[in-house]
């Protein structure tokens, strides 16, 4: 590229690669103090959660009863077990810093904190030990019965019983084979030996399914190493094929000696969710949901196409299955407005099921009756969305749930929490303050940790009671640090929509030397949704990716959640249903327009993209379709043909494949391979050689078109990493610094920098 940066010969220095790097979240999360992680509310009502402060970090456990907060237990005792437990291995346990814990309360009153590495260690007033590992014949990952006593996990495509304290295993069926196995979770993206499976509230059943892949489609992927490759194969159905991945739905009852099998008298069912491209969303399985008293059984079938979703109640002891409500939409159905966790409940004792739905053209709560599956009453409603169901009390017939877009003048991202009477009144708003807010609720419901900020405020934790009072503030963010460092904010912006009407938000980062008499290139990070969007946080991150770190090196870098992306309406986020190759791109180009307009340091002659996976196909996309916006591009991983990619993301999004009389079909156009002869600026494609989630022939595609075309382009691939690069990716980022400083600045990068993460 040329230009009078490139003519000058500018350079950029290492000590600009160090600040950059002083911007990543490695180096900038040590120096916030008075942030807590990881809250979890225990048995006993008392809410445990870590602290940072002076580059330390200690647990604590807060009593709502006296409003005060305490050590958890002994840290020295901790490290000290967990040092001894490892046997002079790995990297030694400092009390300061703790690594990562899951913390649960025994029976005894003691707390039992299981470490990331498996390791499990009982604490108490006396000190910390081990806690002794039972001997079993395997290493399968269990999902645990209610009680914590059992756990199912899956072997030799059969699901098994394994006792906790003893190590003894059950066997539970017996005719599983490969391609269709029980209960397991290897469709497309997902080959992993976890069990899919739901257990009954008084652990005596298992809702799970025998899953036929015997006809769908084979992944391949080739390792590189000396010798003979080494060869990964599984399942992998793509969008448009005839045979695809089948659930045959079944009930294992533990109540008696000999465990029965009970299949549900249905034809297989498709392997979607309401909530995500694969089963599992949220807490695990939430499609499926037991009725208290383990008779009945709710679950969700979902069409191929998404386009329909059907309440069903199973009997547990014979396995008939009654329809009792379904809804179609003309695009795609999803049980939140973002695919998260499900928003639909099933309340047999009351005869109701809750419903969540976006026919007005919002996301809300809707409560119908269970036998007739007639409407009784709507519960939310309004120019704004139920995100999330937080917790519901059937007998108290209250509900409690998280919202974005309800309060006026405000960020319509911002999340805030509300309560509501099941046979109805009004929403009362429980968290008031001009911020976002991440909400963890006690089981009892009787208190919640409400954490509030935004991206230019530091977190304020506080605890308030089912109603919103304020029972405590627990910790007050410090950026004294960070700020002393160098740091400084993004800046949240508003611009108009491709129509001129629709207000879109996005996030602007700055170098922390702007100087607004220079001209400074600019950068869009982008992910086109349709699932999430560009900008990852609302809330308060000393770090966004290296949005920053980048900024740094001499540009303006921008995130923008265009139309086709989630959280407002249902009509903003399907605009790009059926037209996926719509990628946000015209929202984007207009930003760079009126942000050009709006702000003279602002250079859009020189606007680069980026993105990984939906923004590494975006990112190819810009640089073919908008050729005399975007100057240089940089794909990462991207699903450059959704035909090449598993089918349910495409499917929902796209639709089924539909072939034409001329032998194109709905998917024809959407590929970018097509239009790489269109490529005028600088571009990289990246991939991981053993993406097993968007397969690497997904980029290779795009560069034998770009072979054929006589195209200049770079190319990196990665030949042990997977689809989110690991190890390399401090080294991918790196390159990607270098790119955009050499092709768009039109600078001389260090050569070579060294960029690690730092623990």
């Amino acid at each position: 590229m040329t230009g009078a940066g490139a003519a000058m010969g500018q350079t950029v220095t290492t000590a600009d690669y160090q600040r950059a790097a002083s911007m990543l979240a490695d180096r900038t999360m040590p120096l916030i103090d008075h942030a807590i992680s990881q809250p979890s509310w225990l048995d006993d009502g008392s809410l445990v959660y870590r602290e940072q402060a002076d580059g330390k970090t200690r647990v604590l456990r807060f009593d709502p009863a006296t409003g005060k907060s305490a050590p958890a237990f002994d840290p020295q005792a901790l490290a000290d077990a967990m040092n001894l437990a490892a046997g002079g291995k790995g990297r030694p346990v400092n009390k300061d810093r703790l690594p990562p814990l899951a913390i649960q309360r025994n029976a005894d009153g003691s707390l039992l904190l299981t470490s990331m590495a498996g390791g499990g260690f009982r604490c108490d007033t006396s000190g910390c030990t081990a806690v002794p590992k039972p001997a079993v014949s395997g290493d399968e990952p269990g999902v645990a019965s209610p009680d914590g006593a059992r756990e199912a996990f899956v072997r030799d495509w059969n699901l098994w019983l394994r006792d906790v304290a003893s190590g003894k295993e059950t066997q539970l069926t017996f005719d599983g084979k490969p391609d269709y196995g029980y209960a397991t979770d290897n469709a497309g993206w997902k080959h992993t030996g976890d069990a899919v499976l739901v257990w009954s509230p008084d652990g005596k059943k298992i809702a799970t399914f025998r899953q036929d892949q015997r006809k769908t489609s084979l992944m391949t992927l080739v390792g590189t190493n000396v010798g003979a490759p080494k060869v990964e194969q599984w399942r992998y159905p793509f969008a448009g094929d005839k045979d695809i991945t089948l659930i045959e739905r079944v009930i294992i009852d533990l109540s008696a000696a000999t465990p029965r099998l009970i299949r549900l008298q249905m034809p297989p069912d498709q392997h979607r969710s309401t909530c995500a491209d694969d089963l599992v969303c949220g807490n695990g399985w939430e499609d499926v949901q037991w009725a208290q008293d383990g008779k009945t059984l709710a679950f969700v079938s979902t069409d191929r196409g998404h386009k329909s979703a059907t309440l069903r109640v199973a009997d547990a002891q014979t396995g008939a299955v009654r329809d009792v409500f379904k809804e179609t939409v003309a695009t795609q159905y999803q049980s939140a407005p973002a695919l998260d966790s499900v928003n639909w409940r099933y309340l047999p004792e009351s005869n109701e099921f809750l419903w969540f739905s976006q026919q007005s053209n919002w996301g809300h709560l809707y409560l119908y009756d269970l036998t007739t599956g007639k409407l009784k009453r709507q519960l939310t409603s309004g120019n704004w969305n139920v995100a999330k169901i937080v917790r519901l009390d059937a007998k108290a017939r209250s509900l409690w749930f998280t919202g974005v877009g309800r309060e006026a003048g405000r960020d319509p991202y911002f999340v805030h929490y509300y309560r509501i009477g099941l046979d109805g009144g009004d929403v009362q708003l429980l968290t008031p303050e001009d911020a976002n807010h991440s909400i963890t609720a006690s089981a009892d419901g009787k208190y919640f940790l409400d954490t509030y900020s935004t991206i230019a405020t530091a977190p304020v934790a506080v605890v308030r009671d089912a109603d919103g009072k304020q029972v405590a503030e627990l910790a007050r963010t410090d950026l004294t640090r960070l700020r002393a460092a160098g740091w400084v904010p993004p800046e949240a912006f508003t611009v108009k929509a491709r129509d001129g009407k629709t207000d879109l938000y996005g996030q602007m980062f700055k170098p922390s030397n702007f100087d607004p008499a220079k001209k400074y290139p600019i950068i869009t990070y982008i992910y086109p949704g349709p699932q999430v969007g560009s900008v990852r946080s609302r809330s308060f991150l000393p770090a966004q990716g290296d949005n920053q770190a980048l900024a740094e090196l001499g540009f303006v870098v921008i995130a923008l959640d265009g139309m086709g992306t989630p959280m407002r309406s249902k009509t903003f986020q399907d605009v790009s249903y059926g037209n996926m190759a719509d990628n946000t791109l015209p929202d984007q180009v207009a930003a760079l327009k009126q942000l050009g307009e709006r702000y003279p340091w602002i250079d859009t002659s020189r606007a680069g993209i980026w993105g990984h996976s939906g923004g590494g196909n975006a990112t190819a996309a810009a640089m073919f379709r908008y050729p005399d916006v975007y100057k240089v591009g940089i794909a990462e991983s991207g699903n450059h043909e959704n035909l090449s990619y598993e089918d349910d993301w495409g499917e929902r999004f796209q639709g089924l494949l539909e072939r034409k009389p001329d032998g194109t079909s709905n998917y024809t156009g959407q590929d970018n391979a097509p239009l790489a002869s269109h490529l005028q600026g600088k571009l990289l494609l990246i991939h991981g050689m053993m993406d097993d989630n968007v397969p690497p022939q997904s980029t290779l595609l795009v560069v034998d078109a770009l072979v054929k075309a006589n195209k200049d382009f770079d190319l990196l691939l990665l030949p042990h990493a997977r689809h989110g690069y690991g190890m390399d990716s401090y080294y991918v980022m790196r390159r990607r610094w270098d790119y955009f400083v050499r092709n768009l600045l039109g600078a001389t990068p260090p050569k070579e920098f060294e960029l690690k993460m730092q623990f």
